[in-house]
């Protein structure tokens, strides 16, 4: 494995701070895993930062509360509690504040979630980002930065997948609702002269990930000696990425965000989950056991991310290997169990 770059043992990224110039930005669904470090960096950089999120119940939003809390005092940062499905609210918000770009990363998010609650899947994801696409049309937004998913891959047959690939045949309602955002992405885009980038993640993991998220899950039952639960024979590939490297790609994009583009953000490395599970016991000194359990609906054999094009375009470029990422997430983990 290529020597990895060592970023400390903080849950708070150490990249350099641009100098270009102060952009007023909203993120949606800012209190998030992905949100939180990107507002974070952002700030960082100098930019005035609108966070936007419901603290929906999908997890304890006490966790999301705490993701947030190193930046609420900054005077760069703002919380707006609401739902992106309440227009009244956005037309409020829109109306007071100027923004330069919107980051739209609210979504309901999960897979298997979505085969139970198809509806508010559709309502969430679909509606509430056109609401935003609407909002941006209506108050001269230039720029739209969207979180799409390596879900809507599918079981492609091609590796690694290439955001020319044809993904017409989603196996989610959670995926489904990601391809039709980047559609109407495109429509938007087509019709009104909106920049449109759509951001395609790779697993993303690392410190304040999700807890229902695999390797969290892995980690927590590990660490207390609980088994596994693990779909499949074990031999599913996963191309992880680590939470810095994602926020990097954002804030790359959101800077080059111009026309219509959809660019894949991953590690473009891919492991087993089996030798996933055998790097997170490495490294918490623990020993797993594994309950083997037939394959979900919905899950996919393998997510691999062709990443040339957001090298070429973005300067992309991921640093972080699993095992470093592994460290980082296992050094969090550790600090925050008991909170």
């Amino acid at each position: 494995m290529e020597p990895q770059p060592n970023l400390g043992t903080t849950d708070t990224a150490i990249i350099t701070i641009n100098e270009k110039g102060n952009m007023k930005l909203l993120v949606t669904g800012g209190a998030g895993f992905i949100g939180s470090h990107l507002i974070e960096r952002l700030i960082k950089d100098g930019h005035e930062i609108w966070c936007l999120d419901n603290f929906n119940d999908y997890y304890n939003p006490e966790i999301k509360r705490g993701n947030i809390e190193p930046v609420q005092d900054h005077p760069k940062y703002s919380l707006i509690e609401g739902d992106i499905l309440d227009e009244e609210l956005l037309n409020k918000l829109f109306a007071q504040t100027s923004f330069d770009c919107i980051i739209h990363l609210a979504a309901r998010a999960g897979v298997r979630p979505s085969i139970k609650q198809p509806k508010l899947y559709q309502e969430v994801n679909i509606r509430g980002t056109m609401n935003l696409l609407e909002k941006a049309k209506e108050f001269g937004i230039r720029k739209f930065v969207m979180a799409s998913s390596s879900s809507v891959y599918g079981n492609n047959k091609k590796v690694p997948f290439s955001e020319s690939d044809f993904v017409d045949n989603p196996i989610s309602p959670y995926a489904a609702t990601k391809k039709a955002c980047e559609l109407i992405g495109f429509t938007y885009h087509s019709l009104y002269n909106i920049s449109v980038t759509c951001l395609r993640f790779f697993t993303v993991y690392g410190p304040r990930q999700r807890p229902d998220m695999a390797i969290h899950k892995f980690t927590k039952w590990i660490d207390n000696d609980e088994p596994i639960d693990i779909y499949g024979d074990g031999t599913a590939k996963r191309d992880f990425t680590f939470i810095f490297d994602i926020v990097d790609g954002i804030v790359k994009s959101v800077e080059r965000c111009a026309g219509y583009n959809i660019y894949n953000l991953g590690e473009s490395r891919v492991i087993q989950l089996s030798d996933l599970v055998d790097v997170i016991q490495r490294t918490l000194g623990k020993k797993a056991r594994i309950n083997y359990k037939p394959v979900q609906p919905g899950d996919v054999n393998i997510t691999y991310a062709d990443v040339s094009k957001a090298k070429k375009e973005l300067d992309y470029n991921p640093l972080v290997g699993i095992d470093e990422g592994i460290s980082h997430f296992v050094d969090w983990y550790r600090k925050n169990k008991s909170a």
